[in-house]
């Protein structure tokens, strides 16, 4: 049987240690200490609970908290019924000039993909921590029944738990502090209007955050977007930093005994292939490691500029085609596919942003979503992971492309392409990673990599 709100109250301060240490950010029965911003949602305070109703023609809305937190356990139950999109901000900001709340959100998904419990950077990076990398825990959340959300911020390290089970699993330094949020997702179908999503049992815990952590499970891989320093978890896991953020320490040019004397420069972290003629390897020229992999799983982030083209090549041959042109290997396509003409070449896509580049065009092998792709002029993701002969590509923080270098299928691929007169191209044993030229501005950044 559930307590009253008064009587929960009184139970809560008699049990042991652990529990004293929670506030309740809801007093059951006002909307005391929350303010709304962005849209016009409603929001009443009825039965213990924040009722929360869309309506039409509003963008997202949030109740805030108008206390910020910075390290913390945040706990609540929330209860969604139908459709409507929703999500718990933390550590979130307000932009008071539009009334526009951004920021880190757990997420509260009720479509068929799942992903309550994913972390999406609200009105800035989109999905930062989705649960395509945790496959599991999608099971997590029900519809039509209360859940338990769990949030824990410490320091970098950012944790989501849905009904007990570890949905995310983030190291990011961006948001140190700030407020929490309750969201009413903006409405399209009329049907939509007067949908409804409840929360209660609101409650942090602010002291001896460390001490009151849940020991992760060790089986949710731990997503980091710290720049260009690894965290505990991924040495412990056999990551290392593919380029050091200072130096060109293991890269040269893909024709040169040493790396390029001009074209390429770093600065801030940041790794940049500088814009000449357009030309395929015409400027400074690709960059290549010293060391060849086999299985392996590479992690990076790179920026286009508009118009921009550059590739990201695995299993590189460097002492092929020494002449006019970029060094030979598997390439996962580097694109603006807006502006750049040979996003319009190929077969099916198959030259566009994410692509195996003249063979497999991107799609969402997951989900059948369209490629979350960040806008020109920002950071986004790339990761391939190549073990056994399987190669996957993800963009994002979704999978986009997926096959098996050695199948007849990719043997058949390989025949149609510009690829076809290279011997055996993309099955050899191992090769370096390369980072193209293509005569346009493109910045990397964060490049890692793990030996499986």
């Amino acid at each position: 049987m559930r307590l009253p709100f008064v009587l929960a109250l009184t139970y809560l301060t008699t049990l042991p240690a652990f529990a004293q240490n929670w506030r309740p950010l809801f007093d059951g029965r006002s909307l005391a200490g929350w303010e709304q911003h962005g849209g016009k949602a409603t929001y009443k305070a009825v039965d213990g609970m924040i009722v929360g109703t869309a309506v039409p023609n509003s963008p997202n809305s949030f109740l805030c908290t108008k206390e910020t937190y910075g390290d913390f356990v945040f706990e609540c139950e929330v209860f969604l019924p139908n459709a409507l999109n929703s999500g718990v901000m933390f550590r979130a900001q307000l932009d008071p000039a539009t009334d526009r709340v951004y920021g880190y959100q757990c997420e509260i998904d009720p479509e068929a993909r799942a992903w309550t419990g994913g972390i999406y950077d609200e009105g800035r990076r989109k999905w930062i921590y989705p649960l395509s990398y945790n496959e599991p825990a999608r099971s997590a959340f029900r519809l039509g029944t209360w859940n338990t959300i769990r949030i824990e911020a410490l320091g970098p390290e950012l944790r989501t738990y849905v009904n007990g089970e570890m949905a995310s699993r983030l190291v990011d330094e961006v948001d140190a502090r700030g407020f929490f949020g309750l969201q009413v997702h903006s409405i399209g179908p009329a049907e939509m209007i007067g949908y409804q999503v409840k929360w209660r049992d609101i409650r942090i815990l602010t002291d001896s955050v460390a001490k009151y952590r849940l020991s992760p499970k060790p089986s949710v891989r731990e997503v980091s977007l710290r720049q260009n320093q690894l965290t505990d978890y991924e040495r412990n896991h056999g990551w290392r930093m593919l380029w050091d953020g200072k130096t060109s320490t293991g890269w040269r040019g893909a024709k040169l005994a040493g790396f390029p004397d001009k074209g390429w420069t770093m600065k801030d972290g940041v790794l940049t292939v500088e814009a000449t003629d357009g030309g395929e390897s015409t400027g400074a020229g690709d960059i290549v490691t010293d060391r060849l992999y086999s299985d392996f799983e590479l992690d990076l982030e790179f920026m286009l500029t508009p118009g921009a083209n550059s590739g990201v090549k695995y299993y590189v041959d460097p002492e092929l085609n020494q002449g006019a042109g970029s060094a030979i290997g598997c390439e996962f396509q580097i694109l603006d596919d807006a502006l750049h003409p040979d996003a319009k070449l190929g077969v099916d896509g198959n030259r566009t942003l994410g692509s195996l580049y003249d063979l497999i065009p991107p799609k969402n092998t997951d989900y059948g979503r369209n490629k979350q792709t960040d806008a020109i002029g920002e950071w986004s993701r790339a990761r391939i992971v190549a073990k056994d002969g399987r190669v996957e590509h993800w963009l994002n923080g979704e999978k986009v492309v997926e096959y098996d270098r050695f199948s007849q299928t990719f043997a058949a691929l390989v025949s149609y392409s510009k690829y076809k007169d290279w011997p055996n191209f993309g099955r050899w044993p191992a090769g370096a990673i390369l980072l193209q030229d293509h005569g346009n501005k493109v910045s990397y950044r964060n490049v890692k990599i793990r030996e499986l």
